[in-house]
């Protein structure tokens, strides 16, 4: 178990490294020494989402610092981070994020300037399954 914990955390930083790259299922399970579906189970357990689900969360984070910087455009931030599809890329974005990726570049993002690039990763990481925070309660 131990072994197969650190066979996944080879591959699970090769999508942190190599996120650009094309990866799938098939060469992370390599990686890991593993089979594509004893990888793919495996992963989940340890780490509570799938292989694919974990990359794209990585490229979109990659993907919200390259829009904040506001010098590409979507379709070349989409391909600077390993899409290959802009509508995929765009339909990711916006479930991981709340707003669409040109909505995310249009508005200001000068209030986090000052802020260390290690803190506002903390802070801009997107979350799985609705970093879009529902609006609070109103109290009536």
């Amino acid at each position: 178990m131990l072994e197969d914990l650190v066979r996944l955390r080879r591959a699970r930083d090769m999508m942190d490294r190599d996120y650009a790259k094309p990866l799938d299922v098939a060469a992370l399970a390599r990686v890991a020494l593993m089979s594509q579906g004893h990888f793919s189970r495996s992963f989940r357990a340890a780490y509570g989402e799938t292989p694919y689900s974990y990359l794209m969360t990585r490229r979109i984070e990659r993907a919200k610092a390259l829009l904040r910087r506001g010098d590409l455009s979507v379709t070349e931030v989409c391909f600077a981070v390993g899409c290959t599809s802009l509508g995929s890329f765009s339909s990711r974005f916006t479930e991981l994020v709340g707003e669409s990726p040109s909505a995310y570049r249009a508005r200001p993002h000068d209030a986090g300037a000052a802020i260390p690039a290690c803190v506002a990763k903390v802070y801009t990481r997107p979350v799985r399954n609705g970093e879009a925070k529902p609006e609070p309660p109103s109290v009536a």
